[in-house]
């Protein structure tokens, strides 16, 4: 498949962050890391109304978890989707970006950046491919803004473009930024014994879910009328004993595999016996599919929910839960019932082993090389992907890996993965710089179950910043007859990018 102009300006882009990164982050980070540090970021919220050629106009709220480098520069990753404009249920992105940022007097500061990624959505496959384009986007912004005494907010002037699309615009875009740090260790001192927390340190049960979810409608107004089957994962910060906030990704799986849903929210925890605790949460965020099939409006989600979860182990819990979800501002009605694995991240503070917990951020660019179909072979599916990896001993990690397309698929935009599996990995050696790793990952893409086998090394700059390089396969799997025959999926894959480690400090 012949790239067009627009497609190349990504991978062009990506190469140079890339670079800027390696070059930048680096340098600060080059001496040895022998105790544990604060180390800081940013929650950066924004909203901004894009006009659009022959078509309403679509708002994007945007969500970002940004860490800091050095004194002005920042970088993570993000996501926007619309929450009341038009009827663009369903339409969503997701970037890496760079954050640079100063005072400029007293509690003035200037703020710029740029965001790269990909995404898309609209209410049939006819408006996403004109509105969407590619699927790939780029975003550059620069303003002012205020520092508040636990937040600050700003403004900005943001330009927009999808490749290939009626979506290039320049508007004003409010910010507000929360900061944040945690006590962080070397990554060096993974699964080594260090200093506890002291008495007084806040408790922390921080858990990631991975769950079932089903969609039960309720008289239902669009065109389909069955139970959607998705595949979420939830990630649980606590704030207190019992109080937590959390970010929520659900995709479809079954019914309608292309559905896609972001939350966040707050939610309460009752201790009922040692190993059963009852959750009660409420989330707030944007998703959908077709309005004509599912009718989410613009996008605004609300989602009361409860579950009850049983502790098997201290790391691992089971939980049922129940809820209610629905679209304010379009017919989507639904009760949801269904089952996940908690998995308990902070598990070892609360026996006080005191052991560091070492963790990896990847942030990749992966191209799938002409993958096969069904019967057809199309071109390269060019993927952002973001991995976590827990690292639970010297040589086993659980990944947990999330990849949005920036170049079509089969003729749309809109193509992601979402997966998580088991790693092995050699030793590390603080002197040695390179740490090889292979990893199975399964999960589900647009139309079913895929796995993906990779093997591939991190070469250190420094403790923290390493690169990442993998190779693999790509494999859908006929499991129950999820996966349709005629788009069983068969491709090679490669990924360069970065990685981000360190350690997290037990009690």
């Amino acid at each position: 498949m012949r790239a067009e102009n627009g497609d190349s300006m990504q991978p062009r882009l990506g190469q140079a962050l890339l670079f800027i990164a390696a070059t930048g982050l680096a340098r600060p980070a080059l001496a040895a890391e022998t105790a544990d540090t604060r180390a800081s970021g940013l929650v950066l919220l924004d909203y901004q109304s894009i006009p659009i050629r022959g078509y309403p106009s679509i708002d994007l709220a945007g969500v970002h978890v940004l860490n800091q480098f050095n004194d002005w520069l920042y970088g993570g990753v993000g996501a926007h989707a619309p929450l009341f404009k038009g009827e663009y249920g369903g339409f969503m992105s997701f970037d890496a970006t760079l954050h640079a940022q100063a005072d400029v007097a007293g509690r003035l500061f200037a703020d710029g950046g740029v965001s790269f990624g990909g995404g898309g959505g609209g209410n049939s496959i006819a408006q996403s491919r004109t509105i969407s384009g590619s699927g790939a986007f780029i975003k550059g912004y620069a303003g002012l803004g205020w520092h508040f005494d636990d937040f600050s907010a700003g403004l900005n002037v943001s330009h927009i473009r999808f490749t290939q699309s009626v979506i290039s615009g320049t508007q004003l875009d409010f910010v507000v930024e929360v900061p944040f740090s945690w006590s962080v260790g070397a990554y060096s001192s993974a699964g080594h014994p260090g200093a506890r927390a002291g008495a007084d340190a806040k408790p922390d049960d921080d858990t990631l879910m991975f769950g079932l979810d089903n969609f039960i409608q309720v008289k239902p107004k669009g065109t389909f009328k069955g139970t959607i089957d998705l595949a979420d994962v939830q990630f649980n910060h606590f704030v207190t004993d019992n109080t937590y906030a959390f970010v929520e990704g659900s995709v479809g799986y079954r019914g309608l595999p292309i559905y896609n849903q972001l939350l966040g929210g707050v939610g309460y925890r009752t201790q009922i016996a040692p190993r059963v605790a009852l959750y009660s949460q409420v989330a707030v965020g944007s998703g959908g599919y077709d309005p004509q099939e599912f009718d989410t409006g613009p996008g605004l989600l609300v989602y009361p929910k409860v579950f009850g979860e049983y502790r098997l182990s201290d790391h691992v819990g089971l939980a049922l839960s129940a809820g209610m979800l629905f679209a304010p501002r379009g017919t989507s009605r639904n009760v949801t019932v269904g089952a996940a694995l908690n998995y308990h991240l902070s598990a070892g503070a609360a026996t006080g082993d005191g052991v560091y917990d070492g963790y990896r951020i990847d942030v990749f660019q992966q191209t799938e090389l002409h993958p096969k179909i069904g019967d057809r072979t199309q071109g390269a599916i060019k993927l952002l992907t973001t991995q976590i990896d827990d690292v639970l001993g010297e040589n086993v990690y659980v990944p947990i890996q999330a990849s949005i397309a920036y170049s079509r698929f089969l003729g749309y935009p809109g193509y992601g993965e979402a997966l998580t599996g088991l790693g092995l990995q050699t030793t590390h050696s603080a002197d040695q710089p390179l740490q090889g790793f292979a990893q199975l990952v399964a999960g589900i893409n647009v139309h079913g179950v895929i796995t993906k086998p990779a093997i591939g090394v991190n070469y250190a700059f420094s403790d923290r910043l390493a690169l990442y390089a993998q190779v693999g396969k790509t494999y859908s799997v006929n499991v129950a007859h999820l996966y349709p025959e005629r788009y069983r999926f068969d491709t090679t894959n490669v990924g360069l990018g970065l990685t981000y480690r360190f350690s997290l400090p037990g009690a």
